[in-house]
């Protein structure tokens, strides 16, 4: 078995773990009768099938390296979060799990407008300051929306997401932008130097890798 290989199976029995653990969380509060939290976990782990199952609807697929981060990003803000009252007993889970979620969306926003620029059949030729721009605002943008979700379902249903209210929601996005500028900068530098290397190249390769009918990559000269 080679070193791809073990990462892919060690990727994917993480995700089985997780997934065991919300399963054992939901006979446990079925157990004491908490039948919100068992609901709630019962939800969040459908959520964590999310990615495979769009990477099967639209035929894409995804890198173990991005399903894990997914599904621990999902475990560790809603189960942990939410569930278990991690943001409340930690003043530093929100801070650390929207830093979080700023790099990942901005990875995300890298690798959207990296796509379209080495097709041949899109013809755009954008330079490495507009996609490092680009991935910045779609993370602050995706940052943006999900404040107003958790706005939102404490209007309708009465929840707490939000906390102290404004300043929670100012602080999530300021720690989202941080994120994002982050992984803004290491994109531009990966873009900007030939021959560079870093954890974003082997990301985007393993993901055009397991997608090549997705490329058609323009020849450069």
């Amino acid at each position: 078995m080679d070193s791809f290989q073990q990462l892919s199976s060690i990727h994917k029995r993480l995700t089985l773990f997780l997934q065991v653990t919300l399963l054992i969380g939901v006979a446990l509060a079925a157990w004491q009768g908490r039948w919100l939290a068992a609901i709630a976990t019962s939800g969040i782990i459908v959520v964590t099938f999310l990615p495979l199952i769009l990477g099967r609807r639209f035929t894409v697929q995804i890198p173990p390296e991005f399903e894990v981060l997914a599904v621990v990003f999902i475990y560790a803000s809603l189960f942990l979060g939410e569930v278990r009252g991690y943001y409340v007993r930690f003043w530093w889970w929100d801070a650390i799990l929207h830093a979080g979620s700023g790099f990942l969306l901005g990875i995300l926003g890298f690798l959207l407008v990296y796509v379209l620029n080495e097709r041949d059949d899109v013809d755009l030729h954008m330079q490495p300051r507009f996609v490092a721009l680009f991935a910045f605002m779609f993370a602050v943008g995706m940052g943006a929306i999900w404040e107003i979700f958790e706005f939102a379902m404490d209007q309708l249903f009465g929840l707490n997401m939000q906390k102290s209210g404004l300043i929670d929601t100012m602080w999530d996005l300021i720690i989202d932008t941080g994120g994002a500028i982050l992984i803004s900068l290491i994109g531009w530098s990966y873009l900007s130097k030939a021959g560079s290397s870093s954890f974003l190249e082997r990301w985007i390769a393993a993901f055009i890798n397991s997608n090549p009918r997705l490329f058609k990559l323009r020849k450069h000269d």
